[in-house]
């Protein structure tokens, strides 16, 4: 796929991952069915996002305490971002590791600043889950509805230790965010090595900053 994704693409993973990985109290999520979960919580984000008319204007700051606080917390952010860095991340050491996930939280949140303000009259509709009391791991399939076609929207997510669940990837209309990244990213280590990936995407956080102004 291109480096950049088409607008409507774009804006529907941020949407999505707003959605979904906007999740409430995690002791609600404990012993809950992930489709159960998936739904709760993605009416919960859709109300909060509705309701603030700063989140709406673009607000960076807003998004970013909005992602800190209801994302981070219940999302594999380090097997998000190893999945996407691929076999580079072994490469990697401690403080590279540390880098990349502080660069691509970022990139992610710019995502998520240029598209939460579209969230308008859509809904959430979960399919039926196909999985066992036990799985550990469960592919939530859902589809977003509003104007114009409705979106397909799947969520990987995996149960923690305690219970919880966490999503580690999201995918929009047949194309998984992970893998995405990782074609994108493999290309810089390639030419350029770990420091290099770190480089590009620290160099295209600054400009996303400068253009949000």
């Amino acid at each position: 796929m291109n480096r950049f994704l088409s607008r409507r693409l774009f804006s529907a993973w941020a949407f999505g991952a707003a959605c979904a990985l906007g999740m409430a109290s995690a002791a609600h999520a404990v012993e809950e069915p992930a489709d159960v979960f998936i739904k709760r919580v993605s009416g919960d984000i859709l109300d909060a996002i509705k309701a603030d008319k700063s989140i709406h204007s673009g607000d960076v700051n807003k998004i970013v305490v909005l992602v800190d606080q209801r994302v981070m917390p219940n999302v594999n952010f380090l097997r998000m971002t190893a999945s996407a860095v691929g076999p580079g991340w072994r490469q990697a050491t401690p403080e590279q590791q540390k880098r990349l996930q502080e660069e691509f939280k970022a990139l992610l949140v710019r995502t998520y600043a240029g598209a939460l303000g579209q969230v308008n009259d859509q809904t959430i509709v979960v399919k039926p889950l196909r999985a066992t009391a036990d799985d550990k791991e469960v592919l939530v399939r859902t589809e977003v509805r509003g104007k114009g076609d409705p979106i397909q929207l799947d969520y990987r997510v995996e149960k923690s230790t305690d219970g919880a669940w966490k999503v580690y990837n999201l995918n929009v209309m047949g194309i998984w965010l992970v893998e995405n990244y990782r074609s994108q990213f493999a290309q810089e280590i390639n030419a350029k090595g770990v420091d290099g990936l770190i480089a590009s995407l620290a160099d295209r956080n600054k400009t996303n900053a400068r253009s949000a102004k």
